[in-house]
């Protein structure tokens, strides 16, 4: 049971991760769109905030996943 809570939670984050890894790059698509620089600004650096932290996700998710399938040791 404790394994597949672990799997549950890691694949959890990961499909999260990339639902806002991809609202992100809309969003930052869309901010191109706009004529008002200032909402520029707002929309392109939120955007980016959030493309990082959902990468972030991503990458932690892809690592443990990888080092648990390699039967490394957790840290």
């Amino acid at each position: 049971m404790n394994t597949l809570l672990w799997w549950a939670s890691k694949l959890l984050i990961g499909v999260v991760s990339l639902f806002f890894l991809a609202r992100g790059v809309d969003v930052l698509v869309y901010s191109y769109t706009l004529n008002n620089p200032l909402e520029f600004l707002m929309y392109f650096f939120s955007s980016s905030m959030l493309i990082l932290v959902s990468a972030v996700g991503v990458i932690y998710c892809a690592f443990k996943v990888f080092r648990k399938i390699k039967g490394e040791p957790a840290l």
